[in-house]
């Protein structure tokens, strides 16, 4: 069974996160990746180690989370926002539901989910052993507060989206018209049971409508809905059910766990883990020193310099994930939860959007930069979804021709013979890319993106100047900074395909501000009760594929694969999707060093 750790979306460091260049990755300023290039075919890789020794008791496992930034450290599922977090909670936090190979919810988890088509309802039932690290219960009670606390108008947490408006009741309490949420009832101290507006087939996958956490209702008594988010409870000793526990946090930099005595499924083998952000300059120095059990996030820019390293195993998977381009066309309502698409933005012309899609050649660049383990992306759908991919789609690869066709039929001229164009008005265009920062790649990949779009006649300059670093740049995403214009980002997208989540009307996480009735109709298609029916899923997942590929407001670029360095004293550790519960709560080493 696959356990979903985390099922919901997190935002992903185009570079810094799973990409960064470290020691021994020469790259040169016309946008080639390594000097050394050598392609890899992900699907030939374990995602288990291979280990037979006996496991020794105890011991700690020392963890690297290669981040060129710190992380932010809030450490429960409501307001977690990026994937660095969200992988220094693996080993404590678990979601309620476990799910198959399909990313289907099954039974047998800390909460069984039954869904009723007929009556619109969701019935929750926990598991009777199941207990918080403080040795409480985990109650109905805790379930509901979750939605409670999201539902809430002064929550600062960007989990409120259509999967909670679409619950009856909702609405009324969060905008303080109502003390409770009349659609949720506790049927019992471990039940609890949502009535929904309507019910639809996501909701069968994990993260996928019915959320998926509980919250510790008695670890945050006093605490103000609006102050949570640098309470105690979330960032200094968060309240658990999963195998281990967080038991020393120094923030932005490192966690250390020890073993959850109540964890429900069984006594962890490890007497202590000790997870560590580590900067992509020196991850490839700390392997040679043997300094890391398991690494996360690990390059994959620099694979050829650290893929034969002495005593450790290389896991390899298709990643929940993919690069884009996104364009800056509206900006956020807070007050209404909704985008405000605007016609008249700069970047508004499908053409121009198109154009610059056509500009880029990413499978050069999957090739050169990430040694294969990245390919060009064509729809927002990524392939590890299976038939939900469309696989009729083109998507965008290089054309100049055609880029340049596109800006000259929709009337971007170069007016003054400067070489760049104007805009349909001519008046000087010029077009603020933000990308992130991390390791050597970051730039020299950022600049073959502008010297690409300067090809076509596009004055692109940088969004402040520069590459900007992880946190700052996803804050003026959230914060509609004017100064951006076009982007380069990514989504972890979790295992549920639907796209409402990340592209909706209501979906704070929409940060391209694209709104349209036809793109609308298409998502509310997909999350329709009418795709219960396997085919017309399909064909709904097909049809908004295509029109979000025409409108461009996001242009996917990378499909992408990871790749996690284990130590060959690691013992009974899965990488895999389909793992039974944590992966972390069987771990175990079968010696006392590296």
């Amino acid at each position: 069974m696959k356990k979903n750790i985390f099922g919901m979306v997190t935002l992903l460091s185009v570079l810094a996160l799973a990409a960064c260049g470290s020691n021994g990755g020469g790259t040169d300023s016309s946008g080639g990746g390594n000097a050394a290039t050598e392609t890899e075919d992900i699907s030939t890789m374990p995602v288990e180690v291979s280990n037979d020794e006996e496991a020794i008791e105890g011991g700690t496992l020392d963890v690297a989370v290669v981040m060129d930034t710190q992380f932010q450290g809030l450490f429960v599922p409501e307001f977690y926002q990026d994937s660095y977090d969200s992988y220094f909670m693996e080993p404590s936090n678990e979601t309620l539901f476990l799910y198959d190979s399909d990313f289907k919810i099954v039974d047998g988890g800390a909460a069984n989910l039954e869904l009723d088509e007929d009556n619109n309802t969701a019935t929750i039932t926990l598991r009777d052993n199941l207990k918080w690290s403080d040795g409480e219960d985990v109650t109905a009670d805790d379930v509901i507060f979750s939605y409670e606390v999201i539902g809430h108008k002064d929550y600062t947490g960007i989990r409120y989206d259509n999967n909670f408006t679409n619950i009856v009741g909702m609405e009324d309490y969060h905008d303080g018209k109502a003390d409770t949420i009349s659609g949720i009832t506790k049927e019992s101290d471990k039940v609890v049971k949502i009535q929904y507006k309507e019910v639809h087939p996501g909701m069968l996958q994990a993260g996928g409508g019915v959320y998926e956490s509980a919250l510790p209702k008695h670890a945050f008594e006093g605490i103000e809905v609006k102050d949570m988010e640098s309470s105690d409870p979330v960032r200094k000793n968060p309240v658990v059910f999963g195998p281990y526990v967080m038991s020393n946090i120094v923030a932005g930099e490192s966690v250390e766990y020890v073993p959850n005595e109540y964890y429900y499924g069984g006594a962890p083998k490890m007497d202590k883990l000790s997870f560590k952000a580590v900067p992509s300059a020196s991850i490839v120095e700390g392997l040679n020193a043997k300094q890391y059990d398991v690494v996360y996030s690990m390059p994959t820019d620099t694979y050829p310099t650290y893929k034969d390293v002495d005593g450790y195993q290389i896991l390899g998977r298709p990643e929940q994930a993919y690069t884009y381009l996104g364009f800056k066309l509206g900006t956020w309502n807070e007050e209404e939860n909704k985008v405000n698409y605007n016609p008249e933005s700069k970047m508004a012309d499908k053409a121009l959007r198109q154009a610059m899609g056509y500009a880029i050649d990413n499978d050069a660049v999957g090739s050169r930069f990430y040694n294969g383990l990245r390919s060009n992306a064509t729809t927002l759908i990524p392939p590890v979804f299976g038939t939900l991919h469309n696989t009729e789609v083109e998507g965008y690869t290089l054309n100049i021709d055609k880029a340049n066709q596109l800006l000259d039929d929709a009337g971007y001229k170069d007016v003054d013979g400067d070489g760049m164009r104007e805009d349909k008005n001519g008046e000087k265009l010029t077009i603020n890319f933000a990308s992130m920062s991390g390791g050597e790649t970051a730039q020299p990949l950022s600049d073959y993106y502008i010297q690409q779009w300067n090809e076509i006649g596009l004055d692109v300059q940088y969004t402040t100047g520069r590459l900007i670093d992880f946190q700052a740049f996803y804050d003026k995403l959230k914060n509609d900074d004017p100064e951006i214009d076009v982007f380069q980002a990514a989504w972890g997208t979790g295992s549920d395909p639907s796209p409402s989540g990340l592209y909706g009307p209501n979906a704070a996480f929409n940060y391209t501000r694209f709104e349209s009735e036809e793109n609308t109709k298409l998502l509310d298609a997909i999350d329709s009760k009418d795709s219960f029916d396997d085919a017309k899923r399909k064909e709904a997942f097909d049809a908004w594929q295509e029109y979000a590929a025409d409108e461009a407001f996001v242009i996917p670029t990378l499909y992408r694969n990871q790749v996690m360095p284990v130590s060959n004293r690691v013992k009974d550790f899965s990488w895999a999707y389909d793992i039974d519960h944590n992966r972390w709560a069987t771990v175990s080493v079968t010696a006392e060093s590296r």
